[in-house]
């Protein structure tokens, strides 16, 4: 292409957010080009602006996990995806920018009809539950699911995938009345507002879960333990009221539990594409169909990238927020 540079969002110490000129990315093999159409937040972002979760060795320094846009070009060995395609990826960097290098194996293909602000909520989830819930803990049909944070970024899809997956019972919590009633909307059977109840006594009343989705951390460890049922698993994504807990270990030894944890960020491209190649077959055509719904907060213009962050770090958000290019 002949101009090699490219507007992208820029995080200087301190400083508001402002768009400014960078060098475009070059492909390596089995990448492709993608002409950004929106940018998905995540609270990684977040973190990696503290300075607390850098990007990994040869990804992109600028801010940004997941995106929908339009193949420009493609690099050597690319096979699937051709220039004029519209798709939606997970990136390990590089989001918040009009230029996105991406390897091949991190596309979904967007169909003609879907909004690419609406397409630009799902890779990071998607992935992110299916990688987790669905391949490191084995849930199963029949099972009963715990998601905290139920009208989180996470939690909007991975209750709605559950559902579809067979779930017996799903429990949800969310901070408030109007969160609890989108949570139910979404597949679960009962939503409790952390803020006045206790989910401890009302999971365990409702006869305990098998598989949990956590990304509080915190005192929420021995919770998760108490309302697991044997050969229960607890699948950690993140730990946002500490990493730190004093626990007690018995109840794992007698229930014969799990507890597991992970990243999705700094695994390497084949694994992404296997993830990803495992959410097409399973829950990609739910999205096309409309079944699997996104929950779009909000959607800011590039240029209020501040005010994007702002509104995900005062965490009264459901859904997504996006950036529009």
């Amino acid at each position: 292409m002949a101009n090699d540079m490219m507007q992208a969002v820029i995080a200087e110490d301190g400083q508001p957010l402002k768009v400014g000129e960078v060098a475009r990315p070059g492909l390596k093999p089995g990448e492709v080009l993608v002409k950004v159409a929106a940018s998905g937040l995540n609270r990684a972002d977040l973190v990696q602006r503290r300075g607390a979760y850098p990007p990994p060795p040869g990804a992109s320094p600028i801010m940004g996990l997941e995106i929908s846009g339009t193949v420009v070009e493609t690099g050597e060995g690319v096979s699937r995806f051709k220039t004029g395609d519209r798709v939606a990826a997970l990136l390990a960097g590089g989001g918040y920018a009009e230029y996105a290098a991406v390897d091949e194996g991190s596309l979904f293909p967007v169909p003609d009809g879907m909004d690419m602000v609406k397409a630009a909520c799902f890779p990071e989830a998607l992935m992110t539950v299916w990688a987790n819930v669905f391949d490191r803990v084995g849930f199963k049909s029949g099972e009963a699911f715990l998601c905290h944070g139920g009208t989180s970024g996470i939690g909007v899809m991975a209750l709605q995938m559950v559902k579809l997956a067979g779930a017996s019972k799903i429990h949800a919590t969310a901070g408030s009345e109007e969160k609890c009633a989108l949570a139910r909307e979404l597949g679960a059977d009962q939503a409790i507002n952390y803020k006045s109840e206790d989910f401890e006594t009302l999971v365990k009343e409702a006869g305990g879960v098998d598989v949990t989705l956590d990304m509080v951390g915190g005192d929420y460890i021995q919770k998760n333990i108490s309302v697991s049922r044997p050969d229960g698993r607890i699948v950690n994504i993140a730990y946002m009221n500490g990493f730190t807990a004093e626990v007690n270990f018995a109840p794992v030894l007698m229930k014969r539990l799990t507890l597991a944890a992970t990243t999705l960020r700094a695994r390497p491209v084949a694994e992404k594409r296997r993830i990803r190649d495992a959410v097409e077959r399973d829950f990609w055509p739910q999205v096309v169909s409309g079944k699997i719904r996104p929950v779009l907060e909000q959607a800011f213009p590039v240029a209020e990238a501040e005010a994007a962050q702002a509104l995900m770090a005062k965490g009264g958000h459901s859904g997504k927020i996006v950036l529009v290019w």
